[in-house]
């Protein structure tokens, strides 16, 4: 997330065109890795951008179902409020079509998955509380 000064937030929407979704960059730890350093590479990997940990936001646990209807998986995911220090969005990888930036409140309402959308109301929270000081 990016903050605009007086004009709000921003933060990168990473989409694929097929089966057209709108997420947050997330993925699966390598072996030996803790979330943070988890989180920090798939951003990179899927946004191009390097970034920092700025404060843990908040973790989701979902199920999906993938190849047959037998096999379930579950999954939990840590998110991070994250401050940009370089990198480019033309620089991610190939597991998305599009990578943007959105104004957080254009992008709550583009995500595919509620859940996401619930985390990101908690970092646009933990931004706005550290910016004013009340964190």
């Amino acid at each position: 997330m990016r903050s605009l000064g007086n004009d709000g937030y921003e933060v990168v929407l990473c989409g694929r065109n097929v089966p057209g979704t709108w997420q947050l960059p997330k993925g699966t730890p390598d072996p030996g890795e803790t979330p943070e350093q988890t989180a920090l590479r798939e951003v990179q990997e899927e946004t191009g951008l390097e970034t920092k940990i700025v404060d843990r936001v908040g973790e989701i646990n979902y199920s999906f179902f993938r190849d047959s209807a037998e096999t379930r998986y579950d999954k939990s995911v840590s998110y991070y409020l994250m401050e940009v220090k370089g990198g480019d969005l033309s620089l991610h990888d190939q597991e998305f079509d599009v990578v943007v930036w959105r104004d957080v409140r254009e992008a709550a309402g583009n995500l595919t998955f509620e859940n996401e959308s619930r985390i990101l109301e908690k970092a646009l929270a933990l931004a706005q509380s550290r910016e004013t000081g009340t964190a």
